[in-house]
């Protein structure tokens, strides 16, 4: 007997066989269990999911002897025919050879003739998104009132370009990708039964090769299994289904993850040398890519369609890249996805992806930029030399916020009036206490961190932190009359001193040198306004005058 190809051999012979299509097949068992026969059905889908293998099980559930029932039987005269293609009353047409309006008005006049033997007449035509327009609106009478034995059913991959007036004729059945698990359990039972050896991860590797297209996976399945005399090796498999050697996607991904521009320059060269196709390889690295992220979530290896060895060291490069890093990357080269894929110039395309996504480790954080995270106050504000006076720091010009791509280390609060600070109860010197002070606030509201950095002075003494601000600069007193940051204030004050710590604001007087500029008013009003508060506390600003508009 001729060798029958895996694809064809296991093809689902009743609905007990059809696999992630749990929905269409309860209802269509229903249908028949009711005798709720429709005139016409339309099967969509992408290639291999069980469209015309579904058909043909209907027909024969339709005209068994047994029947109509939930599964046919496949021994009687009408199933075996069906099953082999030669009974007479079921017809199977390919639409892209059979497009033209005239062989569509043949067809339907012979439609109008009873069965030959069966209970129904089943007409299948394939790829119906195939026919011409003229063809679609010649068959549209028969399928909107067809007799009563007549029963069509449309199969298209391409629903978007049916018509909608056949659309509304039919009942629709959208057969969906078959999940990764389902598939290589059903290619587990495949190559159990066709003794083929494989291991659970190289049938997952040829499951997601497939891309939930059943016909393909079976077909990988077959083709590999030849290549290795009825077996698959784990590292073959990856080889063959992968195109490229993962070590390949390793080296791209850690150059990315350091910024390595050459090396993905090398990389690219090597794509070209070998002969390999660009796209394909960018689309086996966006897959590896997602392994990745994956894996620095914390995601166990066994998931991962990769050998063990590979996936232990993809899982500790993805920990230390970070989750977010290689969610930029992986963002970066999905965006970029379409435009290699039609580029004609495609290794250049792929390589300015690569590069461009090499950048964004780079880059800092925009909530980095806006003041929104954490950072200490020797970067959030400038700091006078020790033992300048309150006059120096009052000519100087106001403190501005750095933006460095690193916090550096803190340096002591600025101490404007030269006066000495008492020591903390502990002995600790309270200027150091205020820094770790500072820097607990800066951690919880950092733009309250740094107009205490900017007081005139602060010390502690007696159990109390004294805020010294100049009397006509009320941002403090406004800002600390709201709940969150005087809460703030509270709790960072009994982490640093203990839960007894009170604190209390000064006002001082400014120094003689500072005189109200020609054209300024002042401010205390304006600064009170909610709006403008809002603003300051969001963006960690102060204000230091307001200027009249001529």
């Amino acid at each position: 007997m001729a060798y029958q190809v895996l694809a064809r051999k296991w093809r689902p012979q009743d609905f007990s066989s059809v696999i992630g299509q749990q929905p269409i097949v309860t209802a269509l068992r229903n249908a028949l269990g009711e005798g709720r026969i429709a005139q016409a059905y339309l099967f969509s889908g992408i290639r291999g999911v069980g469209k015309t293998s579904v058909a043909r099980v209907f027909a024969k559930a339709l005209n068994c002897e047994q029947g109509p029932a939930a599964d046919p039987c496949n021994t009687c005269a009408p199933c075996r025919e069906i099953t082999s293609g030669a009974d007479l009353d079921v017809l199977e047409i390919d639409a892209a050879t059979y497009s033209k309006v005239e062989q569509v008005r043949e067809l339907t006049e012979s439609l109008k003739y009873g069965p030959a033997r069966d209970r129904h007449k089943v007409v299948v035509i394939d790829e119906i998104h195939r026919l011409s327009r003229q063809a679609f609106d010649a068959l549209l009478k028969i399928v909107e009132e067809p007799p009563p034995h007549l029963v069509f059913i449309f199969a298209t991959t391409e629903i978007e370009a049916v018509p909608a007036t056949l659309l509304s004729r039919c009942q629709e059945f959208h057969f969906r990708r078959v999940p990764l698990a389902e598939l290589a359990g059903h290619l587990r039972q495949i190559a159990d039964s066709e003794e083929i050896s494989a291991s659970d991860t190289a049938l997952r590797l040829i499951a997601r090769a497939s891309e939930g297209s059943v016909r393909d996976g079976v077909a990988l399945l077959d083709q590999m299994a030849t290549y290795g005399s009825g077996t698959i090796p784990e590292a073959e498999a990856a080889r063959i289904l992968g195109g490229v050697d993962t070590a390949v996607h390793h080296r791209v991904l850690v150059a990315m993850l350091a910024g390595e521009s050459d090396e993905i320059v090398a990389v690219v060269a090597e794509v070209e040398q070998e002969g390999w196709d660009p796209r394909n390889v960018y689309a086996e690295f966006l897959a590896y890519c997602r392994d990745a992220l994956h894996l620095s979530l914390g995601a166990k290896v066994a998931p991962v369609d990769l050998p063990e060895e590979e996936a232990r060291a993809l899982t500790a490069l993805a920990q230390k890249g970070g989750y977010e890093n290689v969610l930029r990357i992986l963002h970066q080269l999905l965006a970029s996805e379409s435009t290699v894929r039609r580029s004609e110039a495609a290794a250049l395309a792929v390589e300015v992806a690569w590069l461009r996504a090499a950048e964004l480790p780079k880059l800092t954080r925009i909530e980095a930029l806006l003041g929104r995270e954490p950072v200490s106050p020797a970067t959030a504000t400038s700091v006078p030399p020790a033992g300048a006076g309150a006059a120096d720091a009052k000519k100087s010009p106001p403190p501005k916020t750095k933006l460095p791509a690193e916090p550096s280390s803190p340096a002591a609060p600025a101490r404007p009036d030269g006066q000495r600070v008492e020591a903390s109860p502990t002995g600790e010197p309270s200027d150091e206490r205020i820094r770790s002070f500072l820097e607990q606030v800066s951690q919880r509201k950092q733009p309250l961190a740094a107009h205490l950095a900017d007081a005139h002075r602060l010390a502690f003494a007696d159990g109390q932190l004294l805020i010294y601000t100049p009397p006509d600069d009320p941002w403090l007193q406004t800002a600390l009359r709201r709940g969150n940051n005087r809460r703030v204030l509270e709790e960072c004050l009994a982490a640093t001193w203990g839960p007894a710590t009170s604190w209390r604001l000064e006002e001082s007087s400014p120094p003689p040198e500072a005189k109200p500029s020609p054209g300024i008013r002042e401010t205390n009003t304006v600064l009170q306004h909610p709006t403008v508060q809002t603003a300051l506390d969001i963006f960690g600003g102060t204000a230091q005058a307001v200027e009249e508009e001529p």
